[in-house]
């Protein structure tokens, strides 16, 4: 597949205490919580039974596993600046086999408030082109892709600016996400991302195993795309000079449980594209004969990389300075 990735969303709890432990605070002097530690670094691992990035699979419905290292520097309780390298086991149509992941940002904090601004920049190292149309570099030499005729560029790296929110209320986490990208997976066409989460926590009084915690949680999004350019371009028809990829709506929605770093997500994932026009944008290697025929996919080759899907991830997340016992 010759375009996607990544993308996660994060959420957090609040606790109360006794009206003994309170009438005591009132009558002793207040003391300010702690500063953080300035520096730290966060650090994890996971694997999936599938990796899907905004409702599309990047491993061909394939497991996957996944790391990241994030240097982290704390200005106050209240601002967070950090750098981040992730990796993950993927299956493109240019052939590529790893996501390489450098990003950056600061986390501004108001009260209940969280927010993250940043700039991330996907590398898919290994592709190859595939498209005899265009004699240049190593492209008439591989031909389109085998089974389906379908073209990919040997580089799909791209970058996205991205800001979220979240906001906690009680057991409930509200989120908001945007992404922008001038050239969405290296097509030539715009991107834009826009998404609505929503995170309960179990709070303590649910019985659960000790040291256990549960939530439940869910995302709502639509992607824009713009118009490829002229690699993707059909020729001998309108869209010769590129094709307008489909927008799109994607949705998920899961159960997870939580022991020490251990996170268990279990979530169905889907999208509302047709197997045509998930064909037209994926360049799915695997894509057969289905007669999805339309007038950006006239070949009639259809593919399931779209389609709903359940996802098991198992993932360990920490810090330096987190204690674990």
């Amino acid at each position: 597949m010759k375009k996607f990735t990544i993308a996660a969303i994060a959420a957090f709890a609040l606790t109360a205490t006794s009206a003994s432990a309170a009438d005591l605070v009132t009558k002793a002097k207040k003391i300010a919580p702690p500063d953080p530690p300035a520096w730290d670094i966060a650090f994890g691992s996971a694997i999936t039974n599938d990796y899907i990035f905004r409702g599309i699979t990047q491993s061909n419905h394939n497991g996957s596993v996944a790391a990241y290292f994030e240097p982290r520097y704390n200005v106050n309780k209240d601002l967070q600046f950090y750098v981040g390298l992730g990796g993950a086991s993927i299956s493109f149509a240019n052939r590529a086999a790893a996501e390489i992941d450098i990003y950056g940002g600061f986390r501004p904090t108001f009260g209940n408030l969280a927010l993250d601004f940043g700039l991330w920049y996907y590398a898919y190292p290994g592709g190859e082109c595939f498209n005899a149309g265009v004699p240049t570099g190593n492209c008439a030499a591989n031909g389109n892709l085998p089974i389906n005729g379908n073209v990919a560029k040997k580089n799909a790296g791209f970058y996205e600016g991205y800001a979220k929110a979240a906001y906690t209320a009680g057991d409930f986490v509200f989120g908001g996400n945007f992404y922008y990208s001038p050239n969405f997976l290296n097509l030539g066409a715009e991107g834009e991302y826009l998404s609505g989460t929503i995170k309960w926590t179990a709070p303590s009084s649910v019985p659960l195993p000790t040291g256990v915690g549960a939530y439940i949680s869910g995302e709502l999004g639509y992607q824009w795309l713009g118009t490829s350019d002229n690699f993707y371009g059909l020729p001998g028809t309108p869209f010769a000079a590129g094709i307008k990829y489909a927008d799109y709506a994607t949705w998920n929605v899961g159960i997870g449980y939580t022991y020490k770093v251990f996170t268990l997500d279990l979530r169905y994932i889907d999208t509302n594209l047709s197997r045509a026009e998930c064909n037209a944008f994926t360049s799915d290697f695997t894509a057969r004969q289905t007669g999805d025929v339309s007038s950006i996919n006239p070949g009639g080759f259809g593919s399931n990389w779209c389609g709903s899907r359940f996802v098991a991830r198992l993932s360990a997340d920490l810090t330096l300075n987190t204690n674990v016992k």
